[in-house]
């Protein structure tokens, strides 16, 4: 039986270069929004958790100053080397490792993030808390991730089509859970920010990598959501094209100061 870690060694190998270059991913904008959202500085010290291909980590190197990149998948840390080189970003370093436990000290960072992987994780609790032990007394810890309906019904559509188009997806959090994962781990109450990831299927699926036969599944879905919004994604035709936008939040909470 394939493990998950299999799992996301596959998908993530395949998606190393077209998840990278996804004009959503890489926009600029976010980037930059989630660097300001926990007030970098220039005296800060980052780790960006399952980093995928270092996009996090650059736009983090454009202020702080150090950025550390983590990830499973050597083929993500080789594009995240690439990416650094490409921008001449020097102030980075990366790792090929395992999120738990995650292998850093203690106390190591003044910031810990993770963007678009909580919903790959089978023990997101543990990875958050994880997070904590290597984020420094008064550090900022920051969460970004798609956030699934609070109707049950849509959120299992969401979590079913998400499954098919990359089989190492876990669950989409809802907004009050990825709020209560926060709190498990003792944190505060996160400041949030919100935008839209803006996409079309067709380019969606061109990055993706599910099982034979699911590409049409996943089609049929987003066609149907046009007329009754059952992913919860606002999607609508545009043409030919079917046009959606998953909403993604950014939770930043101040760890404590013991």
């Amino acid at each position: 039986m394939t493990s998950h870690r299999d799992l996301i060694l596959d998908q993530f190998t395949r998606q190393a270069i077209p998840f990278s270059t996804a004009p959503g991913i890489r926009d600029e904008e976010a980037l930059a929004l989630l660097a300001a959202s926990c007030g970098t500085t220039p005296d800060d010290t980052v780790l960006d958790v399952a980093c995928g291909p270092g996009l996090v980590v650059c736009a983090f190197a454009r202020v702080a100053r150090r950025a550390t990149g983590i990830d499973l998948t050597p083929a993500m840390i080789a594009r995240g080397r690439a990416l650094a080189a490409e921008k001449g970003v020097d102030n980075v370093s990366w790792a090929i490792g395992e999120v738990l436990p995650l292998p850093v000290r203690a106390g190591a960072f003044t910031i810990v993030s993770s963007r678009f992987a909580f919903h790959h994780f089978l023990e997101p609790r543990a990875v958050l808390a994880e997070m904590v032990r290597a984020c420094a007394p008064r550090g900022r810890i920051v969460v970004a991730d798609l956030v699934a309906s609070p109707e049950p019904e849509k959120a299992a559509a969401l979590n079913r089509m998400e499954k098919l188009r990359d089989p190492s997806h876990v669950r989409a959090f809802s907004l009050a859970e990825l709020r209560a994962l926060f709190r498990d781990v003792g944190l505060p109450a996160p400041r949030e920010t919100f935008y839209s990831l803006e996409s079309e299927v067709e380019g969606l699926l061109t990055r993706s990598f599910p099982n034979p036969g699911d590409a049409d599944v996943i089609r049929r879905m987003f066609a149907d959501s046009v007329v009754d919004d059952g992913l919860g994604l606002g999607t609508r035709r545009r043409g030919s094209e079917i046009r959606f936008g998953y909403p993604v939040a950014i939770l930043v909470a101040e760890r404590g100061r013991n």
